[in-house]
Parts: structure tokens; C-alpha cells; sequence
């Protein structure tokens, strides 16, 4: 606490752009005392742009050309809010998202990049893929290639449009990668044909003769159908239509035209140039909003107009971190003077390249072109996997720190604080129910609800310090782990009181915290039924949040953990992992694929899982929270004369939990939880099992265990998936306990 500093200012970066990356790596290595930063991304890791073309080509791996964006925030203690920015609300200096509440800024960063200009063709959208956002083109172009890996005997045909760099890079990787999978299928080349469409004379628009003459010369030897002075027309499945009724068959399209801009920053106000373009000084501030600031493709820089390359994007980020930090200390800003001409190192596709130079009449393909480009990738993506590995060394002055802080009653948040956000909240979250007496409308010192006549009252209770940076993800996550005790007794909600720790902050910030918390709680409780009707607030080192949840069940319909009976089977409802994925995200030993698996997974509901173990007559259920699989069946058995055969192989898992394990790494409470494998009548056989300590990994926000008789298991399971649990899993059966000795019943799960 002494190196802390409350939070003062509010800088929020849209877009996870080259510039932003290097700007975050900045920051974390010299930290902004009193500003909270806040990374609005669309995903959780940002694909270098000069690596791509060799990605698709097959050189690199995902991970070599990707970011970690979640990570390199986590470094720079900022939060990451994986979601779009679909708008600004300059009046009241906030960031419109489409998953998110507004988010607050006092100092804007915006690098989201651009995409190809799409014309007004009928079909487009439909039956084409644009090249830009890449984490769409990816997964199309992964389906591409899963097609070809599997019907290598089928002929597939795909079209490229769009004949500057971009496209003509694009169809000779994309053809280099799908010829090297026929070839060790040991299928005829001729089984792929490439089409790529262009509507000027010559390819490579903006590079000298020498350049598109050589490239065009490629183009032709490598067997690459060129349709030059094509205008696309219409698109329809599996056809394109061009000018003069000019048709060319094409199972898959990717669109590489020009660049331009998504039409949000126009529409809110900020000045743009005739493309959408955010307008921007030397200084990369905005022209009409100096306290916003542009970089990479979605500026447009007034006094140095330059083309939309990656180049600039990554000179740009030394600059845009450094007039950021003054900007917030209230010094003067420094401007950045792009150069005239830059390096283009465009590849072949075969691990060669070709160096373009503005007019130099350069125009020969070489390897070791491509291998100085392959070094200067690397050591650009180094920069940020070795600082991530080591973690930034940094510490705050001593003068930064926070003033003494109360303890007690004089710890809570203030009065004004909380009217400001409970207000906002009830306007943007207005009440449903009206078996709520008295709840945050009032201001009454408690809550008071109603009970109907033959129902009962199910209470429960949960707070835990934060999981991910994001307090409105946190928020729901919270709820749904609050809700799911309810939900495991077959219980409606009602009503639900929060407690929240914030961390250490302005009134603006402690307001905008605690907001984005109980608005991604109310979300939640909404959803279910239920209605957030009070709370307590305090101040502290770190964000920590929970729920006192409260829910109506009829007197006779109660569903305990303990009515397990014979001849039963066990079913889970989601895949198991996410206390070994949050530990191995703490050692910096984790994927984001693996962490945004498990947020989704956290972020679904057991409340139709309930309903359905209802219809199927259920007699118990639990969730699988804090003790893991193992300490919560063992609280099923403990009054039940029952046996239940586990089998482990049946234990749905989330992705990258194998790899963890193996790694050694558990949650903190795995060694307290571990204790519960003498409930295991054969767990010498198992515990060397690979997948055994996956048996003892608590849960967050985990899936329900229930017990249904063996003549619904499979229908059950058949609605599980229908309603959206797809990886729900009958994992065991009941048996009747054999006469055995006392000590004996203590171990009464057996694994297969």
C-alpha cells in the first residue's frame, strides 16, 4: 500500500494496434502514478501485420505472430475490456461499447486500424471474407485449409480482389500453403486454382514499374489466373460476376482492396478526412479534440499525409506513449515526423521476398530478403515475448503512495459515490419485480421482501477478490457463481445484496469502478429473475466482489445434494479447469485462448441446467465451486449408502488444462482439496493419472452435479446441449453400497 497512489485520471486505449502495444510495454516499464489505464480490445490477442503473410504461408505459428494483449496489460496494470467501441459520447467524454457500459476517460487513445473498402456489391457480405478484422479471416482461412487437409483429392478454387500489396502478398501465400498440404497428401497440384481479381492495368498500385512488372511476372508463373481491369460486380455463392458479364467459379473469396475506416468516429462528432479518417496534428492528438489522440491506420496525419502501413503504426507508438504521458503530467508534447519513404519487404510466399524502395528500380526475389525480413519481424515480436517473460521491474516513489486510510466504518466508499452510481444503475436497470418491498429505490437501512404463502427462503453467500481486470466481466462471473447455490437446491432467485472492495481512487474513478461492478451483477440477477436490493462498500489495495443471494422454493420441492440413490447416473454440466487456467494466468504459464474459454464458460448460467435436471427428475444436485469435483461429491455421499464409479476419461476438461498439469502448477487451494482423496477407494491406481489433480481443482463459477435416473440419462443429456451446454457429460453411476466395514464405507468412490 505504500507504493500505491489513488487513481486520478482515466486513460482508455481503443483498439490493440501495433502503436497501443508498444505504447502498454511503455507504461509497463515506466508506470503512470495515479492514472488508471484501460484497454478496449476485440480480442485478447493482436496479430502482428508483417508476420501475418508468412502465417498463412505456414512459416509461423499462431502464437509467433500474435500479441498477448491480456498479459502485456496485465503488465502495464491496466485493465483489458475484450470488446467493440461502437461510438464516443464526446459531451460526456465516454466510450460506447457494444458489450460494456460507457466507459469514462479523461485522455483517449484510438488504434483499431481500418478495413478494405467494401463497394456496394450485391453478395459481398454474404459469400466473401474481408481480409481486415484478421481474427475473422483466420478462422476462415482455417476452415480453408482444414478442407483441403481432409479432401486433398477435391478441387477447390479460391478468389483474391484486390491487387495492391495486400492482395497480391495474400494469393501467393495462401497458394504456397495449400500446395505444400497437396503435396504431402501426394494429390496433383492442379486440384487448386487461384483467381485473383484487380480492377487497374498493372498489380501492386504504389510501388514502382520495376516492382509491379516483376510481381505480375510471378503472378503468371506460378499459375495464377490474373484478371486485370475487372470490376467485382456480384458475388454469389461459389461465383464471382464482373463487368461485361465476365464469371469466374470460386469457392472461397477474401476481399483485399483499399483501406477505410469504420464509420463510428465520424458519427461521434471527432473531425475526420472524406474516408472516415481520424484527423490528427504532429502530435497525433486529434484536430478538434486535443484531448484524443489517433495512431496506425485510423489516422490521418494533416501536415504528413502517409499511406495506411504497419511501418507507421510501429514508429508511431514511442511517440504516442510519450505525449500521452505528458499530456497527463501537464507538460509540453513532442511531434513526431514520420519519414518520406519506408521499407517494403514483400514476400513471395516460397521464404523469399522482394525489397521495394520508393523509385530505387529494385525487383529480384531473394531468400535472404525474406531472411532479413524474418529478423526484423522477430526482434520486433521479441521485444515483447522476452519483457513478458521476465515482467517488467518497476516500482513506485515513495511520494506516490496513498494518504492513511480508516479502517472500520470509515472504510466505506462515500455517500455522494454511491447515490451517483446507484442512480445511474436503477435508471439503466430498472426494477421488475414487485415482491420487493423496499430495495435500492429507498433509503431505507435494509431491505425487506416478501415471502409468499407454502414457499421458503434459500440463502447463500460468496465474495472473492478479482479474477481478470475487468470489473464488469468480474461482476457477472460473481453473480453466476452467487447464483448457482440457488440454482443447486432447484430455488428461484429473488433478491441479492452486494459487497464490493474498491480499489483506492478519485471519486470518479471509485463511481466508475463500482458502476461497471453491480452493472454486469445487475445484468446477471436480471436475467435470472432476481433484483440486487442493497449492499456494502469499502475501500481497499484490490478489487473484491460478492453476493449474499436469496431465492423462493416451494417447502416440498427442495433439491438436496444429499438425495442420491442406486441406480443413478452422474451428469456435469460444464468442463472443468478454471482454478489450474487462473494459476497458470498468474505464473504468466497461460494462453488467452485457454482464459477466454473459461471466462465463457463462467459466464454461463446453471439456471436452465436446473430446470432441465428438474424435468428429468433429479433427486440431487450441487455445484461444483471451491472443493472441486471430488470434495463436493463427497459431500453427496456422506449420508448415502451409495457407491459411485467415476469415469475419469469421461470428465469434460477445459482446453489447455492437460498442458498446465503437467507443468506442475495448482490452484493455491488445490493441497487443502487434495485431502479429500481418501474418499477414493482406488486412488493409488490413479493418482500418478495425468488427469488426477484435475479431480481437486476448485471452480469458479463451475457446473451443476446432479443425480438422474438411468432411463432419462440420455434424453437429459440430449436437452443439456440443446440448451446450450455442450459439453455436458454423463461422468458416472450410483450403486448400491455392499455389506462392507466401517472403514471401508469412508472410500466410496471408485474410478474407472
Amino acid at each position: 500500500m505504500e507504493n500505491q497512489r489513488p487513481i486520478e485520471k482515466e486513460l482508455v486505449l481503443i483498439g490493440g494496434g501495433h502503436s497501443h502495444a508498444i505504447a502498454l510495454r511503455n507504461f509497463a516499464m515506466n508506470p503512470l502514478p495515479g492514472v488508471r489505464i484501460t484497454l478496449i480490445s476485440e480480442q485478447s490477442n493482436t496479430p502482428y501485420s508483417g508476420m501475418l503473410p508468412g502465417h498463412v504461408a505456414g512459416h509461423y505459428t499462431y502464437e509467433e505472430c500474435h500479441i498477448d494483449l491480456r498479459r502485456l496489460a496485465t503488465a502495464a496494470q491496466a485493465q483489458l475490456y475484450v470488446d467493440r467501441a461502437i461510438g464516443l459520447d464526446l459531451d460526456r467524454n465516454q466510450v460506447n461499447c457494444a458489450g460494456h457500459p460507457p466507459v469514462r476517460f479523461d485522455i483517449l487513445s484510438i488504434d483499431i486500424g481500418s478495413t478494405p473498402e467494401l463497394p456496394d456489391v450485391p453478395g459481398i457480405l454474404d459469400y466473401s471474407v474481408p481480409v481486415k478484422p484478421w481474427r475473422f479471416f483466420l478462422h476462415q482461412w482455417q476452415q480453408v485449409i482444414d478442407r483441403v487437409s481432409q479432401h486433398p483429392n477435391q478441387p477447390i478454387s479460391i478468389g483474391v480482389v484486390g491487387g495492391g500489396a495486400g492482395g497480391v502478398e495474400l494469393v501467393l501465400t495462401i497458394q504456397h500453403q495449400l500446395q505444400q498440404i497437396l503435396q504431402a497428401a501426394g494429390q496433383p497440384l492442379a486440384n487448386l486454382t487461384m483467381h485473383l481479381f484487380h480492377r487497374g492495368a498493372r498489380v501492386m498500385t504504389g510501388h514502382n514499374a520495376r516492382i509491379r512488372n516483376r510481381f505480375q511476372q510471378i503472378l503468371i508463373q506460378q499459375g495464377i489466373h490474373l484478371h486485370l481491369k475487372k470490376t467485382v460486380l456480384q458475388v454469389q455463392k461459389g461465383k464471382v460476376f464482373c463487368e461485361s458479364g465476365f464469371q469466374v467459379e470460386c469457392d472461397t473469396i477474401f476481399w483485399v482492396t483499399r483501406a477505410s475506416a469504420p464509420i463510428w468516429p465520424q458519427q461521434s462528432g471527432i473531425a475526420t478526412d472524406e474516408r472516415g479518417f481520424i484527423q490528427v496534428q504532429p502530435t497525433l492528438q486529434s484536430v478538434s479534440h486535443p484531448h484524443i489522440f489517433a495512431a496506425g491506420d485510423i489516422a490521418a496525419m494533416v501536415a504528413s499525409p502517409r499511406p495506411k502501413a504497419g511501418v507507421f503504426a510501429v514508429r508511431q507508438g514511442k511517440p504516442l506513449a510519450e505525449n500521452l504521458r505528458r499530456l497527463l503530467q501537464g507538460n509540453k508534447l513532442q511531434i513526431y515526423k514520420p519519414q518520406s519513404k519506408f521499407l517494403s519487404l514483400i514476400s513471395t510466399g516460397d521464404r523469399k521476398a522482394i525489397m521495394s524502395w520508393g523509385a530505387l528500380p529494385l525487383g529480384n526475389e531473394s531468400a535472404w530478403l525474406w531472411r532479413w525480413k524474418d529478423a526484423i519481424d522477430r526482434k520486433f515480436m521479441d521485444q515483447f515475448r522476452e519483457f513478458l517473460e521476465m515482467g517488467p521491474d518497476v516500482e513506485l516513489p515513495a511520494e506516490n503512495s496513498i494518504p492513511m486510510q480508516c479502517t472500520g466504518c470509515g472504510s466505506k466508499v462515500g455517500s455522494p459515490i454511491l447515490e451517483k452510481t446507484l442512480s445511474r444503475l436503477h435508471q439503466d436497470y430498472p426494477p421488475l419485480r414487485q415482491d420487493i418491498l423496499v430495495g435500492l429505490g429507498g433509503a431505507d437501512d435494509a431491505a425487506v421482501v416478501e415471502v409468499p404463502p407454502g414457499q421458503v427462503m434459500v440463502h447463500t453467500l460468496d465474495y472473492f477478490r478479482s479474477l481478470i481486470n475487468d470489473p464488469f466481466i468480474f461482476g457477472q462471473i460473481a453473480a453466476h457463481h452467487s447464483l448457482s447455490d440457488l440454482f443447486a437446491m432447484g430455488a428461484e432467485p429473488q433478491s441479492a445484496l452486494a459487497m464490493a472492495t474498491l480499489p483506492y481512487g478519485s471519486d470518479q474513478s471509485l463511481q466508475e469502478t463500482l458502476y461497471h461492478l453491480l452493472a454486469g451483477a445487475t445484468k446477471v440477477l436480471q436475467q435470472a429473475g432476481a433484483e440486487l436490493v442493497g449492499g456494502h462498500t469499502t475501500e481497499g489495495a484490490e478489487l473484491a466482489f460478492g453476493l449474499a443471494c436469496n431465492g423462493l422454493i416451494d417447502r416440498k420441492g427442495i433439491l438436496s445434494k444429499h438425495g442420491i440413490q442406486p441406480e443413478q447416473v452422474l451428469i456435469l454440466t460444464k468442463p472443468l479447469g478454471t482454478g489450474l487456467i487462473f494459476a497458470a494466468a498468474m505464473r504468466q504459464q497461460t494462453r488467452n485462448l485457454w482464459i477466454d474459454s473459461a471466462l465463457q464458460s463462467m459466464l454461463q448460467s446453471n439456471q436452465a441446467a436446473t430446470q432441465c435436471f428438474l424435468e428429468y427428475q433429479a433427486t440431487a444436485c450441487t455445484d461444483i465451486t471451491g472443493f472441486g469435483l471430488i470434495g463436493h461429491l463427497s459431500e453427496m455421499l456422506r449420508s448415502s449408502p451409495i457407491h459411485v464409479q467415476l469415469n475419469l476419461n469421461s470428465i469434460p476438461a477445459m482446453p489447455g488444462v492437460a498442458e498446465i498439469i503437467s507443468q506442475n502448477i495448482h490452484s493455491s487451494l488445490y493441497p487443502q482439496n487434495l485431502k479429500a482423496g481418501h474418499w477414493v477407494a482406488n486412488q493409488d491406481q490413479f493418482q500418478t493419472h495425468p488427469l488426477w489433480p484435475l479431480l481437486f481443482d476448485p471452480q469458479t463459477s463451475g457446473g451443476l452435479l446432479a443425480t438422474v435416473p438411468m432411463e432419462h440419462a440420455s434424453e437429459c443429456l440430449e436437452d443439456l446441449e440443446k440448451v446450450g451446454y455442450r459439453q455436458s457429460s454423463i461422468i458416472g453411476k450410483t450403486v448400491p453400497m455392499q455389506p462392507q466395514t466401517s472403514s471401508s464405507r469412508q472410500q466410496p468412490i471408485i474410478i474407472h
